[in-house]
């Protein structure tokens, strides 16, 4: 069995391991390659920019897939599960577990489509589950851009349902397009999570 479960799912959405024995790389080129729609925009904050070419794809999802079977790291296609979009492709999410500190790191972007849905507050309470009940971790951390306001805001809003707190703003913590960035970071206990979810979990 792997350390990291195959396909999980929440209310709204179902979340597929990004693994070459189940995923198409085609399929995430499509979304991302130079030119897509809404491309500049998803990478305006991130630290990948757009492929010029499929390899990089085919690269990107045989990586993963090694880090998930070697209990490294876990990549899920987020998928809605009903409604106008089902079982389109929405966008990636991760969860990088530091086993030494017992501590993981959050990560997740969306198409546009699927902005402003609600869908990252949802994404994130299902990884917390993962992360405190099923790898026994007792710190979950996730950061943002100082300038990208969309996650700040849906990044602040599940840190206070979940009892978690700011730590401050780390200096010249990320490199995109060349340039060091800072980045604003945030943390989420287990006793946090434990007393503030209320029946969230599934």
């Amino acid at each position: 069995m792997p350390v990291f479960p195959v396909e999980m799912e929440s209310e709204r959405l179902r979340y597929e391991r990004l693994h070459q024995d189940e995923f198409d790389p085609y399929e995430l080129y499509t979304h991302v390659q130079e030119g897509a729609p809404g491309i500049d925009e998803i990478t305006e904050y991130v630290t990948w920019n757009s492929y010029s070419h499929p390899k990089a794809a085919f690269e990107w999802v045989e990586q993963c897939g090694t880090e998930f079977e070697n209990g490294e790291n876990a990549t899920y296609v987020i998928r809605p599960k009903d409604g106008e979009h089902a079982n389109e492709f929405a966008g990636l999410a991760g969860i990088h577990p530091d086993w030494d500190r017992q501590l993981a790191t959050l990560g997740t972007w969306l198409r546009k489509p699927f902005w402003r849905r609600g869908y990252s507050g949802e994404r994130a309470a299902r990884f917390l589950k993962l992360a405190f009940d099923r790898l026994d971790l007792q710190i979950v951390t996730v950061t943002h851009d100082p300038e990208n306001t969309n996650s700040r805001q849906a990044i602040e809003k599940y840190v206070e349902r979940f009892g978690g707190h700011k730590e401050g703003q780390i200096r010249n913590e990320l490199v995109i397009d060349g340039e060091p960035r800072d980045s604003v970071r945030y943390s989420i206990a287990r006793q946090e999570w434990e007393q503030n979810c209320r029946g969230e979990q599934e």
